[in-house]
């Protein structure tokens, strides 16, 4: 004698929905914590130019030096100075790593020119692939119709 009655048992079941809501906020916070903007600490006003092209547009991506308007040489996106003979090796090491190297130099509107004469020779020394000249884009404009 059964005196229980039977109950049908259900097989345990996945909320789909509320699996892919949890993937989406999953995916958005990857999203943005993952994005990050190359934000010079060094302040330096650069020159406008309407040729401007982005720095991340290549696949080669530049060695950075900085000149601020003191003719201050900065290596990559460090805050420290450096003279012209650390950048030098540092030049050389860095070809040796990477032959096919470019250089970009990041001069302040007011930095003297010789500083930049300097690091183009210096570039050219340690047989650097290519040298640019960093510059901003100007400011649009929007002129009333």
């Amino acid at each position: 004698m059964q005196f229980r009655a039977h109950r049908r048992r259900q097989a345990p079941t996945v909320i789909i929905v509320a699996l892919i809501d949890v993937l989406i906020v999953l995916l958005i916070f990857l999203m943005v914590t993952t994005t990050f903007n190359q934000r010079s600490a060094i302040p330096i006003a650069l020159p406008q130019s309407s040729q401007t092209q982005n720095a991340g547009s290549s696949e080669n991506v530049p060695l950075i030096i900085s000149i601020d308007a003191e003719g201050i040489l900065r290596l990559g996106t460090d805050s420290h100075p450096v003279t012209l003979e650390q950048l030098k090796s540092e030049l050389q090491a860095a070809v040796e790593k990477r032959p096919g190297l470019s250089v970009a130099v990041r001069a302040d509107k007011k930095s003297p020119l010789g500083e930049f004469v300097k690091v183009w020779d210096l570039a050219k020394e340690a047989k650097v692939k290519a040298l640019n000249l960093s510059a901003k884009e100007p400011d649009k404009k929007i002129t009333p119709p």
